[in-house]
């Protein structure tokens, strides 16, 4: 069983040894938008969401408890959530990842030239994305919050932190290695919570959850719950599960998200690379004794470029109208649409870039507008794969591992999953920028299955990651088959373009 907390929705899929899903169940939550920037969810919502949705995938599968192996967790990552101790309940509401109200106190952090020990010892950016100055926000903003976190009477969890310790009734207050490295507390290398930066954020190491691997015995679900008690044997950030659920067990295994955005994960095996790239350093999982990293990049609007298209500029009536009307012309007439809505993401990261049509004839129509929003999504993945390259091939870390040549890492192939890889255009034309296989993945739910294998080797249910990997199934594999010179000329035009929009709403002077 997989209990995936998403951002929007709490889900449960049932999965047989196959890796084939048996029962699923889904309910949507409230999103919470208290000021512009703001993003909040109720903790109390996202528990009952999620148990709910776990008793109605066994109602449907006509299942029990004594059929259920064990139970895997995953989760939107970052989120952050403070509750009491002695009854559970929380002093706020959750801070969700993409909230944006710690960012002055980042600049702060910044200012005080902060950034490189942060990025050195947790492998990310200081920003107000991750969880450590969400948890000092609560401290300081909830009255009572600071008082009594430092009496001991408070804890703090990512949100498999809190399912976990609501489904055992407190017994575990845990956090997975993978979700533990994506909340700016946590040192990448020593693998603990890093007590001076949490000094720098004056948060007691108290409320802290222990850190566990992300395939382990966390505990059991209460026997209340489901008629039984069910082991809990796996939790993961969502990226992560999706990487492991993708089955990408060897360095140089590289997996894209096509959603709303993009999330790129590189596995980079037991050795942290630090990224000159504007790269994240992250935990991919940890198990048994052994930790795997990966380097992680985001494009900040990929699906989101094909909803613009639907929803503002009306050019289509459905997302996947995309497809057919991309294909309807050639090529784009020299037209490149950079979806910089808010700003670009890695590699660029800047902040005041904003999006742009350029290169538009009066030959130019709807159909090449399209097809260039559609092949704008494949160049923001192509570049968070060169800065991955980049990484790679000047990292000290890299250069004291390869012994020889055959000790490199190499990408063979992209896999890819999520709602935008359905598209059959845009799949083709990732292989044909990237110059590798695409291999688009046949089970959609690769996250909620990443969970479940997590839990399941743990448990016994499968053996080791090469049954896993038989279990594997491809929906298709894209072969490049662009002409280099005519690949050269459009990246170039890229380049370009990306130029055009960089620092627009910066002011001068």
């Amino acid at each position: 069983m997989a209990l995936d907390q998403g951002t929007t929705s709490s889900r449960c899929i049932v999965f047989d040894r196959k890796g084939a899903q048996v029962c699923s169940a889904q309910r949507e939550f409230r999103q919470i938008y208290p000021r512009d920037g703001w993003v909040e969810h109720d903790p109390m919502e996202i528990r009952s969401t999620q148990i709910n949705v776990a008793q109605e995938a066994l109602l449907k599968g006509a299942l029990s408890f004594r059929d259920i192996a064990a139970i895997g967790v995953t989760n939107q990552r970052e989120t952050t959530i403070v509750w009491d101790k002695a009854t559970g309940e929380p002093v706020c509401n959750a801070i969700v990842w993409q909230c944006r109200r710690t960012a002055e106190y980042c600049d702060e952090l910044r200012k005080r030239g902060l950034e490189e020990f942060f990025k050195e010892r947790t492998g990310l950016l200081v920003d107000a994305y991750f969880s450590g100055t969400k948890i000092r926000w609560i401290l300081d903003n909830v009255n009572g919050a600071r008082r009594r976190a430092e009496a001991g009477e408070l804890l703090f969890g990512t949100v498999e932190t809190w399912l976990i310790w609501n489904l055992t009734k407190g017994a575990a207050h845990v956090t997975d290695i993978s979700n533990a490295s994506r909340t700016l507390l946590f040192n990448i290398r020593d693998l603990k919570w890093d007590a001076e930066i949490l000094d720098i954020l004056e948060i007691p190491a108290s409320m802290l959850p222990e850190i566990r691997p992300s395939g382990c015995m966390y505990g059991y679900a209460d026997a209340d719950l489901f008629g039984g008690e069910i082991p809990i044997a796996g939790a993961a950030g969502d990226q992560q599960a999706s990487l492991f659920g993708q089955t990408c067990f060897a360095p140089g295994d590289v997996k894209n998200t096509y959603g709303t955005g993009c999330f790129m994960l590189m596995n980079t095996g037991e050795t942290p690379i630090r990224s000159e790239n504007g790269l994240l350093t992250t935990v991919a999982w940890g198990l048994e004794d052994k930790v795997s990293y990966a380097l992680e990049g985001s494009v900040f609007a990929a699906g989101a470029a094909v909803q613009w298209l639907r929803d503002e500029m009306r050019l289509i009536e459905e997302a996947s109208d995309s497809e057919w009307m991309a294909s309807k012309v050639s090529d784009t007439c020299g037209v490149y649409l950079v979806p910089a809505f808010v700003g670009l993401g890695a590699p660029h990261w800047d902040p005041y870039a904003r999006g742009a049509i350029v290169g538009l004839t009066r030959g130019a129509n709807k159909y090449h507008i399209i097809r260039a929003a559609l092949e704008s999504i494949a160049y923001q993945s192509l570049d968070l794969l060169e800065a991955m390259k980049s990484d790679m091939e000047t990292s000290e870390e890299m250069r004291a591992r390869v012994v020889s040549r055959s000790d490199a890492m190499t990408i063979s192939s992209l896999n890819a999953d999520g709602g935008a890889s359905a598209n059959n255009f845009l799949m083709q034309f990732q292989s044909d920028v990237l110059g590798v296989p695409v291999r688009r993945s046949a089970n959609a739910e690769t996250t909620a299955l990443g969970a479940a294998y997590l839990a399941g080797l743990t448990s016994g249910f499968w053996e080791d990651t090469e049954e896993i990997a038989h279990n594997r199934n491809l929906d298709r594999v894209f072969l490049p088959s662009m002409r280099p010179e005519t690949r050269e000329m459009l990246l170039a035009g890229w380049t370009k373009s990306i130029g055009a929009t960089r620092g627009w709403t910066k002011t001068t002077g």
